[in-house]
Formats: C-alpha cells, sequence, structure tokens
C-alpha cells in the first residue's frame, strides 16, 4: 500500500511525511467534502473568504511537492491535521464530521513508529497474537501516538495529574469518567482501550487531537479537554444515529 495515499471512503487523500508529520493536499480535501467538479477553482475562492476572516493562510499552507495522477511531483498546497480541521469547518458538507474521525486517525498513525518500524511491528503482532484484527490494531497504534502528543502536551504545561483531565475527557466524550468505563467492562488492570471498539478509538483520537490543539492556543487545560471531549461526543452521537437509520433502511428494505 502506498503510504503517501490515505483512503476516505473510497476517495484518495494524497499526503507527504514533511518536518516529522504528514501534510494532506488541500485539493484532495476540498474534492471530498465538496464533490466539487472543479476542487481547484473551489478552493481558490475559499482562500480569498479564509483571508477575510483573519485566517493566516502564508502560515498554515506550505507548498509541497506531490505526485500527481500523471506520476509527476508538482508544488501543492497542503496543510497538517490541525489546519486541516480549521479548513473544514469552512467548509459546509455533511461528510465534515465523519472526515474529522476519518483525519484524526490517519493524520496521526505511526507518528512515533516512523522512526523505528520495528516497534510498530512489534507492536501490531502482539496485538494480532491476541486475536485482534490488523485494522484494529492500526487504529490502536494511532491512538497511542495521539495520546502520547496530549500528554506531552500537557507536560508543557507543567501538568502532572493527567487522570483528572483525561476524565474531563471521556466525561464530556461518552457520558463516564475513564474508572466508570473500566467498571462498566468489568476490567482491573487491564488497559481500557484494549477493550474499546474501532469506533471508540477514533472517537477518543478525536478528542485528544482537539483538546491538543485548544490547550496550545489557550493554556486552559482543564477548559479544553471538556471542549475537546464535547466535540467528539456530538460526533458519536452523530454517527450513532446514522448507523441506527441505515439498520432501519437495511431492515425495512429484507421486509
Amino acid at each position: 500500500m502506498n503510504k503517501n495515499i490515505a483512503i476516505f471512503k473510497r476517495q484518495r487523500i494524497r499526503r507527504t511525511w514533511h518536518n516529522d508529520r504528514w501534510y494532506f493536499s488541500v485539493v484532495d480535501i476540498v474534492r471530498v467534502l465538496t464533490d466539487s467538479s472543479n476542487p481547484r477553482r473551489y478552493w481558490s475562492d475559499l482562500k480569498i473568504k479564509l483571508l477575510s476572516e483573519g485566517f493566516q493562510l502564508y502560515e498554515k499552507i506550505v507548498q509541497l511537492k506531490i505526485v500527481s495522477t500523471d506520476g509527476k511531483r508538482y508544488i501543492t498546497d497542503c496543510v497538517t491535521t490541525e489546519n486541516a480541521f480549521r479548513l473544514i469547518q469552512s467548509i459546509p458538507s455533511k461528510k465534515a464530521e465523519p472526515f474529522k474521525l476519518w483525519l484524526a486517525r490517519v493524520g496521526y498513525e505511526r507518528v512515533k513508529e516512523i522512526e523505528d518500524p520495528s516497534k510498530a511491528i512489534k507492536r501490531i503482532t502482539n496485538y494480532l497474537s491476541k486475536g485482534y484484527s490488523l485494522e484494529w490494531a492500526e487504529k490502536r497504534l494511532a491512538a497511542i501516538g495521539t495520546r502520547k502528543q496530549l500528554t506531552g502536551q500537557w507536560k508543557k504545561q507543567k501538568i502532572d495529574n493527567f487522570a483528572l483531565l483525561t476524565d474531563e475527557i471521556y466525561q464530556a466524550a461518552f457520558g463516564k469518567t475513564f474508572s466508570e468505563l473500566k467498571s462498566q467492562r468489568k476490567l482491573k488492570k487491564e488497559d481500557l482501550r484494549d477493550h474499546m471498539t474501532s469506533m471508540e478509538l477514533i472517537i477518543t483520537m478525536f478528542a485528544e487531537v482537539v483538546t491538543e490543539e485548544i490547550t496550545k492556543k489557550t493554556r486552559q487545560c482543564k477548559k479544553a479537554a471538556r471542549i475537546g471531549g464535547s466535540i467528539a461526543g456530538k460526533a458519536r452521537k452523530e454517527a450513532e444515529k446514522e448507523i441506527a437509520r441505515s439498520k432501519g433502511r437495511r431492515t425495512a428494505k429484507t421486509h
């Protein structure tokens, strides 16, 4: 699989590894969210709107060479995962929330292991030996990366009580604290995330990514944790509603 291509709902999003992080093609993001027949024109118009809103394009957008459909590399407007979230807010799209969840996962996958592939292989092998699927194991590795980045940000803010902030995130995202979720699943010393579904892992990553970004801007860790969890919680509820509706439609068709 080409690591420079990420797939969202069967659509390709080009990306490139630069300065120890993933950068995504803005035009590809626009194309997927808008289904525009001319995403480059849409992006050109959006630039004008963003500038009027005070968005510092020249600080957020980086031009990097990315492979095009003809196999050649061209200079392309790219954004980090964090700045992609800001762009998404300015694009009206029904795909916005699921795209944010997807981005939270793929934007940080293997960030910590990329310099040491053997570490990622050992972790995946360990999970596979326990009966987990490869797809789940990859999400679990991505979750490890987002958690490390968030706790790293907390350390910069001189925070040493991670448990309190973690509870803020989980309470807002899932309606229960970390310990309550463990108790609900009858877990003791086991890692809660090792007993999460793929959806729960993605929701958790999304919450932590948002929390990290708000923390960097405001330095208000507790408030950021609550907001990050709340935003992810809303996305979780919308996803659950849509899944339930889809199941209902499928059941109706079979009768």
